[in-house]
């Protein structure tokens, strides 16, 4: 398989390739902490991301599946399946595989898939976003979808075609190009790796209803059935597959069943860094750098939530693993010391407690620079109640004696994700005042001005900034904002 983006940092072999459905089996739609899901995420950037795959398998089009990933924590997969087999990509990018494309061509016509479809008055189209090149999908009740199904795969074999009709959910029905499906899908994969001499070590899959049974008949591979599995899928399980060892039905829901079959299977560790309570003993295990990311950044959550002792001990450690002359670079460009940044964490103690606060890192990738160093690549992101800010992080960490060293850290914005005024950042504060006798200080973290004249100036910049800002300054700012002169920043004044 060529290099690809999203997966050139394997040059060989993925140790574990997990292929997961996404809902109901990743995501967990009655858990709206989505703690089954960090859990997962945590665990995987700090064992898996650097040696192995991570697959996301999804009924829904790219329309749907990206919406999922504004409404929930995911992390960036290595590869994308999605529509039910017919679309696979790679990488952040999204790139198209275009051979499989090409292979889903034969023997399908989409227009008269349509145009016999439209003759069941008992089909009800599902939204267009959901209608894609090989795959058409509808609604149907429960009572008429094997009728259905029997019937209209015999209409489109008379024309000649070759479909696969999938029954899924106790309501969806899709019809796909023969070829398609998410069991073919992973099969084509697997082939691509063979030819390369890159067949994962191991490789488990994950679902919880129909469209996920083929999955499980991949030769070779482990699988689990998460504890909320649907009907169809159990069924399949008890006529097709219970005598197989390497398919289990999970005790747990979701993400944490996923979880559970790695331990099972002994596919690796599976201890999340967020199922060990003290964060001390996140330290004494501490053998990589992206187990160090997480392990941060875990404690920043605790912190701001109470959920760690209000002790100076911990601010003193931090200072310890930060070097002494390290510095941040802002997503604005500034520059601060890294142990002034610790220094300010401590007046934000328990200030997230009680509310919906959470922080996870995605895509850690760590190059070995020297012998003892390394450049870490993630994304950082934070979900504060409805606001969701990412900031695309690049580390420098040194290895000592008792685990990392941070060197230096430079931040910028992913679009779209920058953080609103004034909301506190960790190692980047978007609204910072510095008091003296001499002057007052306000730094506006730049903020594009969408439809010319969109102002989010909130309460909470009034009441920080009144009682240190002369009213000419504030006006002076504002008026700035208003008249699209897009950036403000470090606007001083003398007292």
């Amino acid at each position: 398989m060529a290099q690809v983006v999203g997966m050139d940092h394997l040059s060989a072999s993925a140790r574990l390739m997990i292929v997961s459905d996404l809902d109901h089996t990743m995501v967990d739609h009655h858990d709206p902490e989505n703690i089954s899901l960090l859990r997962f995420n945590a665990l995987w950037e700090s064992k898996y991301r650097h040696d192995s795959l991570l697959v996301f398998s999804t009924g829904r089009s790219p329309t749907l599946y990206k919406q999922l990933r504004k409404e929930k924590p995911l992390l960036t997969p290595d590869i994308t399946i999605m529509s039910v087999g017919t679309e696979i990509t790679y990488g952040k990018q999204m790139v198209p595989d275009e051979g499989w494309v090409e292979y889903l061509n034969h023997k399908w016509d989409r227009s008269v898939v349509v145009e016999e479809t439209s003759k069941f008055t008992e089909l009800t189209p599902q939204s267009e976003t959901e209608q894609r090149p090989h795959k058409v999908s509808f609604y149907i009740k429960k009572d008429k979808a094997q009728e259905v199904m029997k019937a209209l795969g015999e209409r489109l074999e008379k024309h000649g075609l070759d479909v696969k009709i999938i029954y899924s959910g106790g309501v969806d029905l899709d019809i796909l190009a023969q070829g398609a499906g998410k069991g073919q899908a992973l099969a084509y994969l697997l082939k691509k790796f063979k030819h390369e001499d890159r067949t994962p070590v191991n490789t488990l899959v994950c679902g919880d209803s129909g469209n996920d049974a083929e999955l499980f008949s991949i030769p070779d591979v482990y699988g689990v059935m998460v504890s909320n599995a649907q009907e169809e899928l159990l069924q399949w399980h008890a006529e097709y597959a219970k005598d197989n060892p390497k398919v289990i039905h999970a005790h747990e829901r979701c993400a944490a069943g996923i979880i559970e079959a790695i331990g099972h299977f002994k596919l690796g560790t599976n201890t999340s860094p967020r199922d060990v309570a003290d964060i001390g003993d996140l330290t004494l295990e501490n053998d990589s750098p992206g187990h160090e990311i997480v392990k941060f950044y875990l404690f920043y959550e605790r912190w701001r939530s109470a959920e760690v002792d209000n002790s100076a001990a911990y601010i003193d450690n931090l200072k310890a693993a930060f070097h002494s002359s390290g510095v941040l670079i802002q997503p604005s460009g500034a520059e601060i010391s890294l142990h002034s940044c610790v220094e300010s964490l401590g007046k934000y103690y328990g200030d997230k407690q009680g509310k919906p606060f959470r922080v996870w890192a995605d895509r850690v990738l760590a190059t070995k620079i020297s012998n003892d160093s390394w450049l870490v690549r993630f994304d950082k992101w934070e979900i504060s109640g409805e606001e969701r800010q990412c900031a695309v992080t690049t580390a420098v960490l040194t290895s000592k004696d008792a685990g990392f060293s941070w060197e230096h850290v430079h931040q910028t914005w992913l679009d779209g994700y920058n953080a609103v005024v004034p909301a506190v950042w960790i190692l980047y504060s978007t609204l910072h005042h510095s008091h003296s006798t001499d002057q007052k200080e306000v730094r506006i973290e730049k903020q594009e001005i969408k439809g010319g004249l969109l102002l989010d100036i909130k309460m909470a910049f009034f009441s920080s900034c009144v009682m240190c800002c002369p009213k000419t300054l504030l006006l002076e700012s504002l008026l700035a904002v208003c008249f699209e002169l897009s950036w403000c920043s470090d606007i001083i004044a003398d007292k």
